[in-house]
């Protein structure tokens, strides 16, 4: 008898990140692709300090089953640093770990999310959101956007237009993948708009604390007066990903869903790791912890943005993130980014694609960079055999 699969499975593919990831573990590689924060900035030495005093002073607790909501005191403290950082106004109450943000998005299309619906996002956004809701069946239409954000005259004429819309997905702080980031007046704006519509909005903020210039802007979370605004964000960009610790934070009437989709997929989230990060947080300076990220990111963000100014043709364009871990290159019509992406494998340098940035596809001529994994001297050096490889595609047109 043959095995039948759920409908859903037609629509999922593998991760063309994770795909991608499998050639770049090669040590000669100089990737670009993966978000990868950089290993060496990880405090081995202190979660080890850490790991022991936890097993010893509280190992039972901390091997044992916990609560679906996660462990309190972490709670108190990403509230603490969500209204001190993001101008909030939560509590513990209003917060849920999750297994990264990753688990936050799977759960946010299991609560909201039947087949046909509408998830209305920018375009190009984030991949692994996509590939988290599109197992739900939804149908996605991108909102026109540009550098402060999506354009709130359009938002308004898709709003009007449709009927089933269930889901609004951004990601206003150095957006993933094309490192932009909303203005004050487009956040105000959106909200403005928003409140006149009861449709939840997911707010995915990793990045936000990695700022390199000027102050952080208020989240959308912290102008919300309807409730929608669901906020999530991880430590696996300002901590450690292996860890593995992410969350949501809404009101209540959200809050006590989540908790119960999360319970019929792990029960909990892992406990031990939440009072790691809990404790690293009462022993060590996470504030300097976080300052030192910035620096070293910021220093490798100037360095490839200058070396693409520099080496790349012209026709070849991209952005300067204000913080994050990536930026944007558009190349000009003509070359399409998959086949780039073959010429410089052979090269021993990657990137992703950004078609599947994209939540229809249909745009090739466009790729994703990581700044954050690399030394200043392989980013120079990648970037330089980048920069070759779209020359040659070039050399091949005019020809």
């Amino acid at each position: 008898m043959a095995v039948t699969f759920a409908k859903r499975m037609k629509t999922l593919r593998a991760s063309e990140i994770r795909e991608i990831l499998k050639i770049t573990q090669r040590e000669e590689v100089l990737s670009f692709a993966g978000g990868l924060p950089a290993p060496e900035l990880f405090p081995v030495e202190e979660l080890k300090e850490i790991s022991i005093r936890i097993l010893e002073q509280m190992g039972r607790e901390a091997l044992q089953y916990s609560t679906t909501e996660g462990y309190k005191p972490l709670r108190e403290k990403i509230a603490e640093r969500m209204n001190r950082k993001f101008k909030t106004s939560v509590t513990a109450d209003n917060i849920v770990i999750t297994c990264g943000s990753q688990q936050a998005l799977d759960l946010s299309g299991k609560l909201f999310l039947d087949e046909g619906d509408l998830v209305l996002c920018e375009s190009p956004t984030y991949l692994a959101a996509i590939s988290a809701l599109k197992a739900y069946g939804p149908r996605f239409i991108k909102v026109p956007t540009d550098d402060q954000g999506m354009i709130i005259e359009e938002l308004e004429k898709i709003i009007a237009a449709q009927k089933s819309i269930k889901l609004i997905y951004v990601i206003p702080d150095f957006q993933n993948p094309t490192g932009k980031t909303w203005s004050l007046e487009r956040r105000r704006d959106f909200m403005k708009l928003l409140q006149q519509y009861n449709i939840p909005v997911i707010e995915d903020n990793p990045y936000g604390e990695l700022r390199f210039e000027n102050e952080i802007l208020p989240s959308l979370k912290s102008m919300d007066r309807s409730g929608n605004v669901i906020f999530t964000s991880t430590f696996s960009k300002t901590f450690c990903p292996g860890l593995r610790i992410g969350w949501v934070a809404a009101d209540a009437e959200f809050i006590e869903k989540y908790v119960l989709v999360k319970q019929g997929t792990d029960l909990c989230t892992s406990i031990r790791s939440q009072m790691e990060i809990s404790a690293y947080m009462d022993v060590f300076d996470f504030e300097a912890h976080i300052e030192k990220l910035v620096a070293v990111y910021r220093k490798r963000r100037d360095v490839m943005v200058e070396e693409l100014r520099k080496t790349m043709p012209q026709g070849v364009r991209f952005t300067h993130p204000q913080g994050g871990l990536f930026l944007w290159v558009e190349l000009p019509e003509h070359i399409k980014a998959i086949d780039l992406l073959h010429d410089c494998l052979k090269n021993n340098v990657a990137f992703v694609p950004g078609d599947s940035f994209f939540p229809n596809g249909g745009v090739e001529n466009t790729f994703r960079l990581n700044y954050s994994n690399m030394s200043e001297k392989k980013i120079i050096e990648g970037i330089q055999r980048l920069s070759q490889a779209i020359k040659k595609c070039n050399d091949i047109k005019n020809s």
